[in-house]
């Protein structure tokens, strides 16, 4: 057996297709095509295609975590449960994991930072808030703590400024929804009556 050819995939030009013996086996990343050293007319033994096809599988996997970061940060838990269910062994989601992690792709640190971050900038949030988000994204607590005591946002000036921006709205003006707006948003009942008291409403 040979690979008799090594094509540019045409809607993702980033990869390439492998055949061997003219018939479509694999496909690479060009980043994994150029370190496995691929090329035509390359004899290949029955174990060699089949180590081929392991390694196009682990390329793959490779290649769709990184991808899905590049969106926007993840946390380790978030890659792992997507390779999940995508159905890949736990020997490649390890794997995958670690590989990400050396190349300073993947840091839970670096993703809570950003998600405090970002969340800071969209919209007016709790650090209770930002607690529980973080743990739905299964970071641990030791870095949760480290990440919100970095914060030094003031909870209070935050919260005074959504009550102004959401008494423009009618149905805010009235105390109570406001309150169980802000109870969902994770501030504390005391915040909250601190807030509310501590401005002149003239509504």
């Amino acid at each position: 057996m040979k690979i008799s050819n090594i094509k540019q995939q045409v809607k993702r030009p980033d990869r390439y297709s492998v055949y061997v013996d003219e018939k479509y086996t694999c496909s690479f990343s060009e980043r994994e095509l150029l370190n496995l050293g691929l090329r035509v007319g390359q004899e290949l033994s029955a174990e060699d295609l089949e180590a081929l096809k392991n390694d196009a599988v682990r390329d793959k996997a490779y290649d769709r975590s990184l991808n899905l970061i590049m969106r926007r940060p993840r946390s380790e838990w978030e890659i792992r449960d997507y390779l999940k269910r995508n159905q890949y062994d736990p020997e490649i989601i390890d794997d995958t994991v670690d590989h990400l992690n050396e190349r300073g792709y993947l840091s839970d640190l670096d993703f809570a930072k950003r998600w405090v971050e970002s969340r800071r900038l969209l919209k007016s949030t709790s650090k209770r808030r930002l607690n529980q988000e973080l743990k739905q994204k299964r970071v641990s607590d030791d870095i949760i703590s480290q990440v919100l005591e970095e914060d030094e946002t003031d909870e209070l000036e935050v919260l005074k400024d959504l009550v102004e921006r959401k008494r423009k709205q009618l149905k805010y003006r009235d105390d109570l929804k406001l309150m169980q707006y802000l109870s969902r948003q994770g501030f504390s009942y005391d915040q909250i009556k601190q807030a509310i008291e501590g401005r002149d409403l003239e509504y």
